[in-house]
Parts: C-alpha cells; structure tokens; sequence
C-alpha cells in the first residue's frame, strides 16, 4: 500500500525549530518528486519545498528560503523538513506529498498525500 505518515509537529515560540518526517511506505522514494505543503485555516494549500532526485530540481519559495531545508534518509526511505527561525506566519497543516517525475509549486498532479501535522508558532 503506497501511504506517506507526516509527524514532528507540535507547538513552538517565534524563533523556534522543529524537524517534520515524512515517512513513505509501499515505494522508494527516489523514484518520485517528494513535495511539502502548508495550509492555513482559510487559505490555498501551498507548496514551501519539493525535490525531484530523476530530474535533479529542488526548490524553496521565497517565504522560508534560508530557514527551512528538505533532505531525505534513503535507508529510513523518510524526507524530512528542517525549519529553523519559525514565525507566527508558519503556523499551518504541513502534509508531505507524491507527484510523478518532476515537481510543481502547486498541488495538481500530486498523487499521494500524507495526513498533515499541525504546526503552531505562537508565544
């Protein structure tokens, strides 16, 4: 079964950090565009991260380009999402998703989402 589990969320102050995990189940990573979302009560679902290993893109937008890094653990077959320097505008569901071949800034083409895990940056 093709499933991807988010987990690391939780509740920090500004100017904390917090690893997400993405944990894929039933393929490998490596063959797939691997994307990080974030969606806040009321607004678009946005794409903040994506790497594509067959077509060697990665990207951040511009909003946390400095403060979070993507990276992955091949043999825990997890992509993880490091955000450093939190602010108040990050608190969102973050869900980590599948998309065949090369990454999009926008949710489309996506095929497997995870759960979401809910981040809160808040004093």
């Amino acid at each position: 079964q093709v499933q991807l589990v988010e987990s690391g969320g939780g509740l920090v102050q500004p100017g904390g950090s917090l690893r997400l995990s993405c944990a894929a189940s039933g393929f490998s990573l490596g063959s797939y565009a691997i994307g990080w979302f974030r969606q806040a009560p009321g607004k678009a679902r946005e794409g903040i991260s994506c790497f594509s290993r067959i077509v060697g893109s990665l990207y951040y937008t511009d909003s946390v380009k400095g403060r979070f890094t993507i990276s992955r653990d091949n043999t825990k077959n997890t992509v993880y999402l490091q955000m450093n320097n939190l602010k108040p505008e990050d608190t969102a569901v973050y869900y980590c998703a599948r998309r065949r071949l090369v990454c999009s800034a926008t949710a489309s083409g996506y095929d497997t989402w995870g759960q979401g895990t809910q981040v809160t940056v808040s004093s």
